[in-house]
């Protein structure tokens, strides 16, 4: 028999999750659609198909640990906890995984150091100091309504805040306005956050009031983006950022000064935490991939920054790390060669 774990990394568009060996090696991959509980349509749907996924050809029987690092998870404790729980009976696994904070597979996904900072910005946005692979510090994260400034989410609502405005006269044209009338499906650029669900239709189908190639209407925006938001989750709106990324490239005022603004809140966040000893990782899609944005907010931090690089292996290291010296002969050097 070979003892195996289990890590999970899960966001507002996509679920990632790895099985491993107690020597660090990968034994299976699951993919799965958003699990954030605040803002993903059907998190345990995704957790579910991310786990049977990566247990193909494997026996349940053998998965000793198992840790979840749920985006949202912090601001619906047990809500994300009978979730992740049900997932994992579902998918044939004994026990219950223990359920973490998504910034700390993050930081062990990327370094196998035990203490140091983690800013995740992807769908959405958090800060967070570790000790000893503890969360003993944390800024923002508070979802989609009352926080998670300077994210996906948060910017393609900015995005769509400026186009209205441009659309009924408060504000200059904006090429943001492109985003409603052009494509039903966002484009997959630099920002975009995994897969995700489809958009509804271009303004200008058949299906919207505005006849084809005609500008939308305010209204026919709010529809489109309250239609999105319902069929979804709020995730939706993060679609929008890989569009605000291009027009900024592009030169467009309203999109450069998104992503200024966006930079600004994700330096404060970080900034927040304070002093901390250790690495500064780098996580999520707007962070990890050559963005405009990642280059705004790297430009104005110190100290020895990290790129993420597999926080679902993360997941599982931090899962090595619980499962006891009984069970892993040498959890740091399992850790070190699951991460690479």
């Amino acid at each position: 028999m070979t003892a195996l774990v289990i890590g999970v990394d899960g966001g507002g568009t996509s679920t990632r999750c790895v099985v491993a060996t107690v020597s660090g090696e990968v034994a299976g991959r699951g993919y799965g659609g958003g699990s954030n509980i605040l803002s993903s349509a059907d998190p345990g749907g995704s957790l579910r198909g991310a786990l049977l996924a990566a247990l193909a050809g494997l026996d349940p029987g053998e998965v000793t640990a198992g840790v979840f690092g749920l985006a949202g998870g912090d601001s619906a404790r047990e809500r994300t906890e009978a979730v992740a729980a049900e997932a994992w009976r579902a998918a044939g696994l004994a026990g219950r995984p223990s359920v973490v904070s998504d910034t700390l597979p993050a930081f062990a996904g990327a370094t196998a150091e035990a203490s140091g900072a983690v800013l995740i910005a992807g769908t959405g946005a958090v800060a967070a100091r570790i000790d000893d692979r503890r969360v003993t510090g944390r800024a923002d994260g508070y979802g989609w309504l009352l926080g998670d400034e300077g994210s996906g989410t948060w910017i393609g609502r900015r995005a769509v805040r400026a186009v209205l405005a441009s659309v009924d006269g408060r504000a200059a044209p904006t090429a943001l306005l492109g985003c409603f009338g052009d494509a039903a499906e966002p484009s997959r650029s630099p920002g975009q956050a995994g897969p995700g669900p489809a958009a509804p239709g271009p303004l200008g189908s058949a299906e919207s009031a505005g006849s084809a190639g005609s500008a939308p209407s305010a209204q026919e925006i709010v529809r489109l983006v309250h239609a999105g938001i319902a069929e979804s989750g709020p995730a939706w709106l993060a679609r929008l950022a890989p569009a605000v990324e291009a027009a900024a490239r592009d030169g467009d005022a309203a999109a450069t000064a998104i992503l200024d603004e966006a930079a600004r809140r994700l330096a404060a966040t970080v900034g927040a935490l304070g002093p901390v000893s250790g690495p500064l990782v780098l996580a999520g899609s707007l962070l990890t991939e050559p963005t405009l944005l990642a280059g705004k907010v790297r430009a104005g931090l110190a100290g020895t920054v990290v790129t993420a690089r597999d926080s679902a292996a993360g997941a599982a290291a931090l899962a090595l790390h619980a499962a006891g010296a009984g069970a892993v002969p040498d959890p740091l050097a399992a850790h070190r060669h699951l991460i690479g």
